[in-house]
């Protein structure tokens, strides 16, 4: 699977294949994380803020994509983009609403 039709990216596939220990342990992380009360859509677009405040251009394009997958509309997505601009002012808000609609602009290109 590609990483445009919800595969990882190339470059992901490559390291874990290089490291399948890590691979394992992130693995492991990662399920340890979804453990709780939030459903499946709340995860998500959790993930798109700690993205988004962290400033990782290719964690907000995959959260984005995986949110689409789940059916999560893009003024959802877009509101977290606004819930960050109090926190992380203008400058890198703008720049996470061009990386979220980098992925939304895309669907419309087909």
């Amino acid at each position: 699977m590609s990483e445009q039709h919800g595969g990882p990216p190339k470059t992901y596939r490559r390291f874990t294949e290089r490291y399948p220990d890590l691979a394992e342990a992130w693995s492991r992380i990662h399920e340890e994380g979804r453990r709780g009360p939030l459903d499946e859509r709340v995860q998500r677009l959790v993930k798109l803020g700690v993205a988004i405040g962290a400033q990782r251009e290719g964690a907000v394009h995959a959260s984005v994509r995986k949110a689409r997958r789940l059916g999560i509309e893009a003024e959802a997505l877009e509101q977290v983009v606004a819930l960050a601009a109090g926190t992380l002012g203008m400058p890198s808000t703008v720049a996470a609403y061009t990386w979220v609609r980098d992925v939304l602009d895309g669907e419309d290109d087909g």
